[in-house]
């Protein structure tokens, strides 16, 4: 049988739908994922196959959301719970930070916490104020918590099937804005992406950049752009989607800059304290003495989230990180 060409929600929805059917103890709830099928729709039918006893809605509350799936998790269950925006996770903050994540060490490992929190994250679909949010720093900063971000529809399955099956709590992170945006053969049998390990989507020898989530098609748009240019077609750029976001693929970074020996960063969500403020750290620690320039980050501002009109003005974009590329590579 032909393998289908899938969204990324279509992509989530399979994984959901296939590892219900091998595994009796998944169960989804959340804010209108039964009936409706989720804000996006991404459990469409899933209530009517499985009834309500396994796919239900849940009251408007995401602490208690979070406090029933830790419970449920602790006693044999693989709660997916889905928060409708990624604004609304930090309700749940006080239950996966003080309970999901802690349980295994407050326990001594006789209680596991195995739950996913689905989070539709970031901007770029112009919605309001809450719904446009890039928590990754907020989740990947709690010790106990996994954290995956994937920007495609074959990762979306392969990392959904692999958080399922974990053990400890992880944060599903999805890109809404990409959500319908790209399509991609999604294999209908069944395989997991791992979690912490990052993909190289193209090799490069003269800079790598990094990014994760919507930022990895902004990223791959401005090497397209580069090509267009004589001065820089000639660049040979390694580009790594970074997948997860905790635990981070320290080897595969580590490997690519030290060929390379520049480095840009990519993320949608504000520039200080993030992610790749972590992994420029990181890369100063161990490989400052492989580094011909330095590192160049493109983010967010360090403000909220505009509204919708100015939002265009805010979200990093393709043309900042082809700045960024000729920035480092000329320095």
């Amino acid at each position: 049988m032909e393998n289908p060409k899938l969204n990324i929600v279509e992509a989530i929805n399979l994984a959901l739908k296939q590892e219900m059917e091998r595994d009796p103890s998944v169960l989804i709830f959340g804010e209108d994922v039964g009936k409706d099928g989720g804000v996006f729709r991404v459990t469409d039918k899933l209530q009517a196959q499985f009834t309500e006893d396994r796919v239900f809605d849940s009251p408007l509350g995401e602490s208690g959301i979070a406090g029933m799936a830790i419970g449920l998790a602790m006693y044999g269950f693989k709660p997916v719970v889905e928060v409708q925006f990624d604004g609304f996770y930090h309700q749940m903050l006080d239950q996966m930070l003080q309970h999901a994540a802690r349980m295994r060490n407050r326990s001594r490992g006789r209680y596991t916490v195995p739950m996913v929190v689905r989070v539709p994250s970031g901007g770029g679909i112009k919605a309001l104020e809450h719904h446009s949010e890039s928590i990754e720093t907020f989740v990947a900063h709690t010790p106990g918590l996994k954290v995956v971000y994937p920007s495609t529809p074959y990762d979306a399955k392969g990392l959904l099937l692999a958080a399922i099956r974990d053990p400890d709590p992880v944060i599903f992170m999805e890109p809404k804005r990409l959500y319908r945006a790209i399509k991609q053969e999604v294999p209908l049998e069944d395989y997991i992406v791992p979690i912490g390990v990052a993909n190289v989507l193209q090799e490069g020898t003269d800079i790598t950049v990094i990014a994760w989530g919507a930022m990895v098609r902004e990223a791959q748009a401005a090497m397209e752009n580069l090509k267009t240019n004589p001065t820089t077609a000639q660049y040979s750029v390694e580009l790594i989607d970074l997948r997860t976001i905790s635990p981070i693929d320290q080897a595969t970074i580590f490997a690519s800059v030290e060929k390379t020996g520049r480095l840009v960063i990519v993320q949608e969500a504000v520039k200080s304290f993030g992610p790749g403020a972590e992994i420029a750290a990181l890369v100063a620690e161990k490989l400052l003495y492989s580094l011909k320039s330095p590192i160049h980050r493109v983010a967010a501002p360090d403000i909220t989230v505009p509204y919708l009109q100015a939002e265009q003005w805010y979200l990093p974009n393709a043309q900042q990180i082809q700045n960024a590329i000729t920035t480092v590579m000329a320095s």
